[in-house]
């Protein structure tokens, strides 16, 4: 069962972000935006971190399987996040998940899949070991394969977050986003309208910048603080080339930056978020991102941490 890609799937419009918008309404929150002001510039930040899973892929993984016709069964892989979205999915859905994990997955994640019923599988260091293992176990039984984010449907629904932004937000020229494969930053784009979307990446993963470089995806290094949910190897051919019709601004950070980013916003906001969600406020402080008001997707709260450290 291979992945999707630009040539063989059709790719996400926004007309596609609106159908899932109103299609995964019944179960996915419509998170809140909050507006401050932090050192004198004004500020709003999205708080998908209050999703039903602690993170934004509940979006994506119900209007895959709700356009799929709800299958009965559905194996996935995922560096935590998307297996929790998925996981959560199904069971609202009454389907049974498969949730493939590196070895490497945080603890609080492990933890929080196995609860949700999904039956877990910890095999390799990253997310692409996980990944090779999930497909080829679809294969072999024939199961529905969900990929994190290299899926039409996975990338419309998450371009929801943009689209509740333009409407919740309006005051916001500018939206920043933590990339790892690349499918909320492709679906934001499509949804956010005419904002100008800034797609950032830590210095340690950069599977975005690596692939505009080449012209095309291509395997690039993981190894950062962040890695655990910004850890793709590759960006999927799908959000590549939602991007390349559809472009961005970029902007890379140090995991020094994310980690002081990350103890900022609890300290700011008491937002106690998990290092790929202090990814777009690290550019931010630093002066990278593209606006004079801007909109950072706060992505996912699901990490054990300690400030400073």
């Amino acid at each position: 069962m291979s992945t999707p890609s630009a040539a063989t799937a059709a790719l996400p419009t926004p007309a596609d972000v609106a159908v899932a918008a109103r299609r995964i309404a019944p179960y996915a929150r419509r998170t809140p935006v909050l507006s401050a002001t932090v050192d004198g510039r004004p500020l709003s930040l999205k708080l998908e971190h209050l999703q039903a899973t602690g993170a934004f892929k509940l979006r994506g993984a119900l209007n895959a399987l709700l356009a799929a016709g709800r299958p009965e069964r559905v194996v996935t892989a995922s560096g935590g996040n998307h297996g929790l979205g998925v996981a959560t999915a199904a069971r609202m859905l009454g389907l049974a998940a498969l949730v493939y994990v590196p070895e490497t997955v945080p603890e609080v994640k492990a933890r929080r899949l196995e609860e949700s019923g999904a039956e877990l599988v910890r095999v390799g260091a990253h997310y692409a070991e996980a990944a090779e293992a999930a497909v080829a176990r679809a294969q072999s039984e024939g199961l529905r394969y969900l990929h994190a984010y290299d899926d039409p449907d996975v990338v419309a629904g998450q371009g929801t977050i943009g689209a509740e932004i333009a409407q919740d937000a309006p005051q916001c020229d500018g939206v920043a986003v933590a990339v790892g494969g690349g499918g909320l930053v492709a679906g934001v784009r499509l949804g956010a309208g005419d904002r100008v979307v800034t797609a950032v990446e830590p210095e340690g993963c950069r599977s975005m910048h690596a692939a505009l470089a080449a012209g095309e995806p291509v395997v690039a290094p993981v190894d950062s603080v962040a890695s655990s949910a910004l850890g793709a190897a590759r960006m999927g051919d799908v959000p590549f080339a939602v991007l390349r019709h559809n472009p961005v601004a970029t902007a890379l950070v140090t995991d020094a930056e994310i980690v002081a980013a990350r103890d900022r916003l609890w300290e700011e906001f008491r937002i106690a978020a998990e290092p790929a969600a202090a990814v777009p406020f690290a550019a931010w402080l630093a002066g990278r991102v593209a606006g004079e008001h801007v909109c950072l997707v706060i992505c996912g709260a699901n990490a054990d941490w300690t400030p400073g450290r």
